[in-house]
């Protein structure tokens, strides 16, 4: 008789990025119950924005992790450069590559095999347009940049807030802040795109988005403090589903998805809070209820995201450089387990979370 083999799973981990102008992302264990202990702080070899604001790049998905292969990708929006790190099976990184973004302020990432595009947002006062630009990422986790994939968005000073994959990959969506636009390109078999097919925001501010994987599109929206659903036609038309459907907080920025896409979260900044809607299977939603994202109330809740396992959520609160952990109930509901403080994070100006 002989024994099976115990595959080793790769460490539950969290990563977070300083945006300081010596950038570093910083990793942290998740411990069985959900809960967070720090372990080290990683040097990206770039130059993050240095701002301390809340929400200093604006954006959603300025750190990502591979789906598959052990990758981890942060934007130095400071030095212009996408830094590609290498995951060890317990949760640590190696710096593997630096390469320019292909334009100027990096803020969002969005990978698809060995495919890797970041939206560029530009230098609007110094005539400078933004764009997006492609990477091929080679099995070491090196970047590539691929010829010919740099695009422009709808306007020069579009305010790129987000940029993902649809989920097979076919098509790249760019929420496009300063005029209410989702801008949609084609991924061409090289690796290039074409586009962009110009659709309106059905509401105001287009910022976070996420796919489910029936290819529903959610957005949410900054302005109209709401979430929406889009269909995306294969001719890069989306659809409304569900319209700006309002959570009456202030400042809903980013969204996240549960694991069997029956619910999203939003981070609404300026409340303090995350609104928990319901992703029915058609593609509608309904708001089921609203949590602050700290014991007090006061945390100013930003970039966030679910464990691979589905049991957790976490958020960076954007006031005080603090990650919140909850637990996901069955019903979707959000149990509040820890507001972990001693992250090494700047109390203001960090930005980007990525979860194992």
């Amino acid at each position: 008789m002989h024994c099976k083999k115990r595959r080793k799973r790769r460490a539950g981990t969290v990563y977070a990025m300083t945006n300081a102008v010596n950038n570093e992302v910083i990793a942290f264990r998740r411990r069985s119950n959900g809960t967070l202990t720090r372990i080290k702080a990683y040097d990206t070899g770039g130059s993050g924005s240095g701002e301390a604001i809340i929400d200093p790049l604006a954006s959603q998905g300025s750190l990502i992790l591979s789906r598959f292969g052990p990758f981890l990708f942060v934007v130095n929006a400071g030095s212009d450069s996408i830094s590609s790190f290498h995951v060890s099976k317990c949760g640590r990184l190696t710096l593997v590559d630096v390469e320019c973004s292909g334009g100027t302020r990096p803020n969002s990432l969005s990978v698809f095999g060995n495919l890797l595009y970041v939206s560029n947002a530009g230098d609007p006062a110094n005539n400078i347009a933004s764009n997006i630009t492609g990477f091929c990422v080679e099995r070491d986790g090196r970047l590539i940049r691929i010829t010919g994939s740099t695009r422009s968005l709808s306007t020069s000073d579009a305010q790129p807030a987000c940029i993902v994959f649809s989920p097979h990959g076919h098509k790249l969506v760019v929420s496009e802040l300063n005029n209410n636009r989702l801008s949609v390109f084609q991924v061409e078999c090289d690796g290039t795109v074409t586009g962009p097919i110009i659709n309106d925001s059905n509401g105001e501010g287009p910022f976070g988005s996420v796919f489910r994987s029936t290819g529903l599109l959610l957005n949410a929206e900054a302005g109209t403090n709401a979430l929406s659903s889009y269909k995306l036609e294969a001719d890069g038309d989306l659809d409304v589903i569900s319209g700006s459907v309002e959570n009456f907080q202030t400042a809903t920025c980013w969204v996240a998805l549960s694991r069997r896409e029956h619910f999203a979260y939003t981070s609404n900044t300026g409340s303090h809070t995350i609104t928990i809607y319901l992703v029915r299977k058609n593609g509608t939603l309904k708001v089921e209820d609203i949590v602050y994202s700290t014991f007090t109330g006061i945390g100013a809740p930003i970039d966030s995201g679910v464990s691979r396992d589905g049991n957790n959520f976490y958020v960076l609160n954007g006031n005080t450089g603090s990650i919140s952990v909850f637990r996901i109930a069955k019903n979707g509901d959000l149990i509040r387990l820890q507001v972990f403080t001693k992250t090494g994070l700047p109390d203001v100006g960090a930005q980007g979370l990525a979860v194992l």
